[in-house]
């Protein structure tokens, strides 16, 4: 996994929780990075998963509800980054439907070794779509987060449900609807 999620996740952790937050999940993690992290280098998932589930016990707040509040943290810290990669969208259906076909290809570009989840599109249409994430990771509320993300930036709303297609999580199926 790429350090820029960890960097972002523990500046997110910092900023609600403080620096004695961090301290304590790197030091309640068995980390063989040691909890040090740069945005460019590349670190284990069993990590993230050590870090976030350590924060989740010491704050009482679920993972789930954890990937949501990173998802907005580090959609944030995407578009200040790199505001490239979404301001010729028109509307953030194009923006989602365009994910594998652009917006993946063009952090492959920046991060050649990132491990990005696939988005396969069933259906695209005005203001429905459907898509299949897959990953190994089964991070898809964080996806569901990020998508999230997207309608607000548009200043726009949707419905987005999802089913695992499998147990683990690592398939699920989107369903988007906009509202607005």
């Amino acid at each position: 996994m790429k350090g820029i999620v960890f960097t972002d996740f523990l500046e997110l952790v910092e900023e609600k929780y403080g620096l004695e937050m961090v301290d304590d999940i790197i030091n309640q993690s068995m980390l063989n990075s040691g909890g040090a992290y740069t945005s460019i280098g590349t670190y284990e998932f069993s990590e993230m998963l050590q870090l976030i589930s350590n924060l989740s016990l010491n704050t009482s707040v679920s993972v789930d509800d954890l990937l949501m509040i990173f998802a907005e943290h580090f959609f944030k810290t995407l578009i200040k980054s790199h505001p490239n990669l979404v301001q010729h969208y028109k509307s953030p259906m194009d923006l989602l439907a365009s994910i594998e076909n652009h917006i993946h290809l063009e952090v492959q570009k920046i991060y050649p070794d990132a491990q990005l989840p696939t988005f396969e599109l069933i259906l695209h249409e005005e203001n429905k779509m459907i898509m299949i994430y897959k990953s190994d990771k089964a991070l898809y509320i964080l996806g569901k987060g990020l998508m999230e993300e997207t309608f607000k930036l548009f200043g726009e709303h949707a419905i987005i449900e999802f089913e695992k297609l499998k147990e683990d999580g690592t398939e699920v199926k989107f369903t988007i609807v906009k509202t607005s």
